[in-house]
């Protein structure tokens, strides 16, 4: 399970958690339960966690919260944390963090610490503070562990070299909601978020450590007015920052699900907004690790996703599809545009240095998707209690092949499964293969559902007519002279127009993510009903002329109109 003498021979461990029990298991490239751990049966474990280098396990079975070393599969530690639902190791495995949930007395005084940080090597209790909220539980610690910040009453305490007892800085600006901290080596720097009042915009700063002081101390600054939330996104060499702001209200009324732009701030102190083609939600934005580019999935669907550069410009654009997530691999070499949740579980698999479609496979019904620490392997998995039927998790090579399964029984969940991870490094980047790769495992064939068809054209050939047609990634679109780049001011006008467009036909939208498929299948039943209404009140009409009644002038007038709406109820026609 672990990289021996340099050799390319690798073991991995997938951990499992469910109402059969916690368990290791090892694969690929042979699949058996590991011995590392032996299994703890039961559904009493609520939480668990690797160390960063994957060389330390913790978990909790509802009595006590337990350390071993998965090298020498020896116990270190244990605690007596019955109520613990949150672990997390330092990145140098030096303290163990722990979060149960807060409670007060009946009587109205304070409660006990809930946030406990315990050393690993000697089991010792470092502190204790109080921690309301599961949100932002833990603290942040910079890689190399000098420095270790939590957010307290809206200013972050910083402390040093693990030393709990001194706050060694603040940063204090009125109401930080929340801040993240740069990753990689010094200088360290920390992005914070500042939420809007009183017709104060939004803001987002970033600082280097510890220079808070001053007017001019912050290395750049970002205001928006079109945010209740934001999602801070560092690089991973720590020289810019995205951030997804939200709103939860869409003021335009062309979304049920609020309202999100992309900003880029850089520690150099530019900033931008980043300009998306397609209006709609934004789905997922990801850096590549190579820090110069990141790719986002957004628009209303089928959503489209492009790779920017660090200019803000689009680099590649992959058209649109059934997708509403983006997944770089380790080496940042392939990129997996993916729809699951309420979509079809889809993947893209993409070489994103030549641009070039390696796989397509469907994960059906996947609530989880991670990719194993060498860049060659995929870990999708359906999990309760998001979806408590069909549980279970697959694993895949990045070619599209299932080189391992397991189905949790009929009357069994899955909660919760995920790979070992290890450090940046350990595994050289491969170079990448088109060809599927043999597996025992049979390829599994998509369950394709019926379309819907209204009563008026079930006698009728099937068309293949679609509401809405998918562009091909650019790189096979037609080429013509009108392919050239829009403008920002074209953009924002396509925007515009795209989003009067929505806002007068709200109901042609798929369910955005989270929302409810049945309201969505009603509004277009409701509209097929109606036309269906009328095609059946235009049959009677000539019915009632076939007898020789004489017909008013609006009557004929709506009998003419029956090959209009019968074409109208065959571009209307939806696969789902």
């Amino acid at each position: 399970f672990f990289p021996a003498n340099n050799c390319c021979s690798f073991y991995f461990i997938s951990l499992v958690r469910g109402s059969e029990g916690l368990y290791m298991v090892n694969g690929p490239p042979h699949f058996t339960e590991s011995t590392v751990f032996p299994r703890e049966s039961g559904k009493n474990c609520k939480v668990y966690t690797f160390s960063k280098d994957g060389t330390l396990f913790a978990w909790g079975n509802g009595e006590k919260i337990n350390i071993i070393s998965v090298i020498n599969k020896g116990l270190l530690h244990s605690f007596d944390l019955p109520k613990a639902v949150c672990l997390e190791f330092s990145p140098k495995n030096t303290v163990l963090a722990t979060w149960q949930p807060y409670t007060t007395s009946k009587d109205g005084t304070a409660g006990i610490p809930n946030l406990q940080l315990y050393d690993v090597k000697t089991g010792t209790c470092l502190k204790s503070f109080i921690q309301k909220k599961t949100q932002n539980w833990c603290p942040s610690w910079s890689e190399d562990e000098t420095l270790c910040a939590r957010n307290v009453n809206n200013e972050v305490h910083f402390f040093e070299n693990n030393n709990f007892n001194t706050i060694a800085n603040k940063l204090h600006l009125q109401k930080i909601n929340d801040f993240v901290l740069s990753p990689g080596p010094q200088p360290y720097k920390v992005a914070v978020y500042v939420p809007g009042s009183k017709g104060a915009p939004s803001f987002v700063r970033l600082y280097q450590y510890p220079n808070f002081a001053g007017p001019h101390a912050a290395l750049a600054n970002k205001s928006f007015f079109k945010a209740d939330k934001v999602t801070m996104l560092w690089n991973k060499k720590a020289t810019a920052v995205l951030v997804i702001a939200s709103t939860d209200v869409d003021k335009t009324g062309a979304s049920y699900y609020g309202e999100q732009t992309l900003h880029y701030i850089a520690t150099n102190g530019e900033s931008a907004v980043v300009q998306l083609p397609k209006n709609g939600p934004i789905y997922d934005v990801v850096w590549n690790s190579s820090s110069t580019e990141f790719c986002a999935v957004y628009g209303f669907m089928p959503a489209k996703a492009t790779i920017f550069n660090l200019r803000c410009d689009p680099v590649f654009d992959f058209g649109t599809g059934p997708r509403n997530a983006a997944y770089y691999s380790p080496h940042g070499h392939i990129l997996v545009l993916a729809g699951f949740g309420n979509l079809r579980g889809q993947m893209e698999v993409w070489d994103v240095k030549n641009y070039k479609l390696i796989s397509k496979p469907v994960a059906s019904d996947s609530t989880y998707f991670a990719w194993c620490p060498d860049g060659e392997h995929i870990l999708t998995a359906t999990c309760a209690p998001r979806l408590r039927v069909n549980n279970g998790y697959k694993i895949w090579h990045y070619t599209g092949s299932i080189l391992h399964k397991y189905d949790v029984p009929s009357n069994a969940e899955l909660w919760q499964v995920s790979w070992q991870p290890f450090l940046d490094g350990v595994f050289p980047a491969k170079t990448i293969t088109y060809q599927a790769v043999p597996s025992e495992v049979p390829s599994e064939e998509p369950k394709v559902a019926t379309a819907y068809r209204p009563p008026a054209l079930r006698n009728k050939p099937i068309t293949n007519s679609k509401l809405h047609e998918e562009e091909p990634p650019q790189n096979m679109k037609s080429q013509s002279g009108n392919d050239k780049p829009l403008s920002k001011t074209a953009l924002k006008n396509q925007r515009k127009h795209e989003a009067k467009k929505a806002a007068k036909q709200i109901w042609h939208y798929p369910p955005a993510p989270q929302s409810t498929p049945r309201n969505d299948y009603l509004l277009k039943s409701n509209f097929w009903g109606a036309l269906d209404r009328k095609l059946k009140a235009i049959e009677q009409l000539k019915e009632q002329a076939a007898t020789g009644k004489q017909l008013e002038k609006n009557q004929l007038e709506k009998i003419q109109k029956e090959t209009a709406l019968l074409q109208e109820l065959e571009d209307l026609e939806l696969g789902i």
